[in-house]
């Protein structure tokens, strides 16, 4: 039976816990922090063995693959001894996107993530879809995919959660801005950092749309690096060459795939940084 440790046991970690066990996985949890009452509860409903406040290291690196929390940097001593014997180290996230056929919509950038990915699940919610809300806001996917499954999945992505995602497809990968932060997981390299960001488009088709802000220096240089698959949707404030999505005589324009309009003053989310959000 194919081992499996979960490292952290916070949203993510006890929710991928609880999905590897249901595909029968040898599932052992590991938090070097206090757990809390609700995962432990969780993770000895499903007889899911765990610990807190330390890692055991045998029965760590006893693993033929770690699911680690997104908060966890790879500096960490546990994470360096598991590169270092080739351990295959994934996110919640990509094991969770084993399990599923379900489309998946998912937003990052460094800047509007939570509002975005909020307003996309209320739309879908509000037009009757079958619609879940993971990453780093509500449920974990994991345990959604384990218990309560979805048609749809609007996923808000760190830059954490994409580092350790390689299977993984978004079917609509939108990427809203890259400006510098968190560069301290990246050794201090904006670079590094904008790359983890370009990840939300690997493994996209001719099937999937990727819808991007078209006024951003950092992501048109990014682009120019890439095969890009996907239908390209690129968005800017005022109506310009390529861009599908702008505000034009106070009224917010879609071109494609569907023609839409809609006055801007209808929009209940106000300021500036909303309307690329809105977009």
């Amino acid at each position: 039976m194919k081992r499996i440790v979960v490292l952290g046991a916070g949203e993510s970690g006890a929710g991928a816990a609880v999905l590897a066990k249901k595909q029968g996985f040898d599932v052992f949890v590991s938090d070097t922090s206090k757990v809390k009452d609700q995962y432990k509860k969780l993770l000895d409903d499903h007889g899911i063995a765990w610990e807190e406040g330390h890692h055991t290291e045998e029965k760590v690196l006893s693993a033929d693959e770690v699911i680690k929390s997104p908060g966890i940097p790879d500096s960490v001593p546990m994470i360096q001894r598991l590169i270092q014997q080739g351990t295959p180290i994934i996110s919640e996230i990509e094991f969770a996107g084993r399990y599923t056929h379900s489309k998946m919509v998912c937003i990052t950038g460094s800047n509007g993530k939570t509002t975005t990915t909020s307003l996309i699940y209320h739309i879908f919610k509000d037009a009757g879809y079958d619609v879940g809300l993971a990453g780093n806001i509500g449920r974990s996917l994991a345990l959604q995919v384990a218990e309560d499954p979805h048609e749809y999945y609007v996923i808000e992505l760190s830059s954490f959660q994409l580092d350790n995602m390689y299977e993984f497809r978004a079917n609509i990968a939108i990427l809203l801005n890259i400006t510098p932060d968190h560069l301290d997981r990246y050794d201090f390299k904006f670079e590094n950092y904008a790359a983890a960001k370009m990840r939300i488009i690997q493994n996209q088709t001719q099937e999937d749309s990727f819808i991007y802000w078209n006024d951003d220096p950092v992501i048109k240089k990014e682009l120019e690096k890439y095969d890009i698959k996907a239908v390209q949707y690129p968005f800017s404030e005022l109506k310009e060459t390529g861009s599908i999505g702008y505000i034009e005589e106070g009224q917010y324009v879609i071109e494609k795939p569907t023609p839409f309009n809609m006055e801007q003053e209808e929009l209940s989310l106000t300021g500036k940084h909303n309307i690329y959000n809105s977009l």
